[in-house]
């Protein structure tokens, strides 16, 4: 079955079937349904840009999913308008998380609100809710996934009805749709003139999806009186017509025209989409009969991918080349430009597939050359990619804040022909990855090593703590950390980047995202996101370093598939040298051996609160090194494995010099950390002369 809803404003309606690729076009019932008018709105909230969205009532509508939150199937016998709504149990991500609460007496209908047309109380009277009563200070979101199809905007329907409640304002929660904030604290009370139990639904249009998904969630919010709670009764999601005046994905595209400019086609167009669907079982028909005819308006902009970005105080910047009106394009005209498309095409010979230096979620790596010589890498965004619109726009807006030694530079940006390019300076070596396994690259050197993995750290303590806000990189791995001709490492790829809690917050409530193996298991369980889950991350890309082998391997026995649990026991035991790259074999010191699992093994506890800071780890690093590197007569620490508390104290003893690079290092948090070197200081801690 399927079925659409459209607004039919002539005396007749017109249902057209053509075969299609030679074959039959077929239909076994058709149901024509009057509905009432109030049921679709004509305005709804547009998620990005966030903004007014107007027009529904002259697009057709796809019915993708009607879903009863907390309760049964409500089959059409008991529901007015003969819908049919599922369960919500089979689209919850984390089922634990959930529990379902009904009171279908309890529900008000209010004069001026939604009735039961909208929503019957059978949806209304359900609801599922965080699994938080046993814990007051549960801090989670409750996530469903639903299948869309990509490169459609979509109407998400929430339908609330506070049944859980004993009086008013004693709810608060967010609303999330993907990693969208949909409504913050909301409060159905204040929403539904102060009547408890009182229906009410919210309609939000998204952007052109690339994904085949749409994640909904609810989280606490942090305006709560009682246990912390979220609710939702039930749920519509409807796909919208695109540009095409087209439902089918065979004409999917990224819409670029006006939302008014289809509506003398309607019926038309149904009836091609249908005509499409040669194999339906039984096509039912909604139409939304309009009293009315409103005025189209032209709606550019809410059907656009999205909308150009600005950054450098507001002001855009074009670049062109020799077939463009813009000036050159150039390395040295900083970062946060907007690159014609055309620029592009020519840095990387067309796109040419011999110059690809890399593949990952978001699409292809094309190795670059501008006009005036500088090398490029341009990433180039794959609309059918699991990462779009959302990981695009947090990687400029993200690196068009940032300006550091050991992040990986971002020169520009093209948005034109519904592509999504990011434009980044080269990195001769590529991947510390590529540099460990899977190539025939030269293996590296312990020192160079350590003066990675140091490298890395300090690009990655700039995030947490050189800017207004800890920004929270949420995907460190050995693929994203990469090598410039000299071996300096940068960190890379920030487009699941995710500005950190406020001041007074101990963690953001976020959908979990990263990569596997690298994953922060207190995050994953929680979805409570710190910069401790950073610091995990880092912990594994350490042991992976150290050991130069993927972090899950299911070649391998089922003890050594997971590379941070394989570590730690052989850690635990204190034979970690016996897991080392056979290639560093006789060639690292004991002491750098034993700082570096310390430290690696610290950045690996279960909780949180247990790790050491990007700080307290780029010290013992640094410290490691110098271990590699130095004589050591007696070392003081060979029972210790504190972090920073009894360095910093040790160091406060050094002299002036040593209070100089001190001093320099703390400074440099609010700026760039990579011209500071901590030999000097180090260097007393491992002679015996600076003791």
């Amino acid at each position: 079955m399927k079925e659409y809803l459209v607004n039919v404003t002539l005396d007749n309606f017109v249902i057209t079937f053509t075969p299609s690729n030679n074959s039959v076009a077929f239909v076994n019932a058709i149901e024509v349904v009057s509905v009432p008018d109030d049921l679709i709105v004509d305005d709804a909230l547009a998620l990005n840009p966030r903004s007014g969205y107007s027009g529904l009532l002259t697009q057709a509508l796809e019915t993708v999913i009607r879903v009863n939150m907390g309760g049964p199937t409500v089959s059409s016998g008991a529901d007015p308008l003969h819908r049919t709504w599922v369960p919500d149990t089979s689209f919850l991500i984390l089922p634990n998380l959930a529990s379902n609460f009904s009171s279908i007496g309890a529900v008000k209908y209010v004069k001026g609100g939604p009735n039961e047309n909208t929503a019957p109380p059978t949806v209304y009277g359900t609801l599922t809710q965080m699994n938080s009563k046993s814990d007051p200070l549960s801090n989670f979101n409750v996530t469903w996934k639903f299948d869309v199809e990509p490169e459609f905007q979509y109407l998400v329907r929430f339908h609330f009805c506070d049944i859980v409640s004993k009086g008013l304002n004693e709810l608060y929660f967010d609303v999330y749709i993907d990693s969208f904030l949909a409504a913050k604290d909301l409060d159905l009370g204040a929403k539904s003139n102060n009547v408890l139990a009182a229906p009410y639904f919210m309609d939000f249009v998204t952007s052109p999806s690339v994904d085949n998904k749409i994640l909904i969630s609810i989280g606490p919010s942090d305006v709560n009186n009682d246990y912390p709670n979220a609710i939702l009764n039930g749920l519509e999601i409807m796909k919208i017509n695109n540009s095409m005046s087209s439902l089918s994905a065979s004409t999917a595209v990224f819409p670029t025209g006006n939302h008014g400019s289809n509506s003398q086609k309607v019926g038309v167009i149904v009836g091609v989409s249908l005509g499409i669907l040669c194999a339906v079982a039984m096509v039912g028909i909604f139409l939304v009969l309009s009293k009315r005819r409103r005025q189209l308006l032209a709606q550019q902009g809410h059907s656009k991918t999205w909308v150009p970005l600005s950054i450098n105080d507001g002001t855009s910047h074009t670049m062109g080349s020799k077939y463009s009106y813009g000036t050159t394009a150039s390395a040295a005209s900083n970062f946060g430009y907007r690159f014609p498309f055309v620029v592009v095409q020519e840095a990387t010979n067309g796109f040419d597939e011999s110059w690809v230096i890399g593949i990952g979620g978001f699409g292809k790596v094309y190795k670059g050359e501008l006009n005036d010589g500088t090398k490029v890498a341009c990433k180039r965004g794959n609309p059918r990619s699991h990462q779009g619109l959302a990981e695009f726009r947090t990687e400029i807006e993200m690196l068009s804040q940032f300006r550091h030694r050991h992040l990986v530079s971002l020169i520009g940006y093209c948005d034109e022909r519904n592509e999504m390019i990011l434009i980044y300076e080269y990195m001769e070596k590529g991947t510390v990855k590529s540099h460990l396994y899977g190539s025939n690259l030269p293996s590296l050197s312990w020192k160079e090593r350590l003066e990675i993995c140091i490298g890395a750290a300090r690009g990655l303590h700039y995030l947490h703590t050189g800017y207004a806000k800890a920004v929270i990189h949420r995907d460190v791995k050995s693929a994203n950390i990469l090598l410039d001709e000299n071996l300096m490492a940068k960190v890379a790829d920030f487009g699941l980047s995710k500005t950190g809690p406020e001041i007074d917050q101990t963690h953001v409530s976020t959908a979990v995202k990263g990569s596997f193996g690298y994953l922060d298991p207190e995050y994953f369980r929680r979805q409570q996101l710190t910069e401790k889950s950073d610091v995990y991350s880092f912990g594994v890309v350490l042991l992976e370093v150290l050991c130069a082998r993927p972090v899950i391997d299911p070649s391998l026995s089922r003890e050594m598939v997971n590379l941070a649990e394989w570590s730690m026991k052989w850690q635990k035991k204190g034979e970690l040298a016996r897991i080392v790259d056979p290639t560093l074999a006789g060639k690292i010191r004991p002491d750098s051996l034993r700082k570096f699992g310390e430290t690696a093994e610290k950045c690996l506890a279960d909780f949180g609160v247990d790790r050491p800071s990007m700080g307290d780890v780029l010290w013992n690093l640094e410290y490691a090194l110098q271990l590699q590197e130095a004589v050591v007569q007696g070392d003081p620490e060979e029972n210790s494995t504190n972090m920073i508390g009894e360095l910093s104290a040790q160091i406060n003893n050094f002299g002036h010099e040593a209070s100089v690079s001190v001093a320099q290092f703390e400074a440099s948090s609010l700026d760039d950390l990579s011209g500071v070197s901590m030999s000097k200081v180090f260097s007393q801690l491992v002679k015996s002369e600076g003791r």
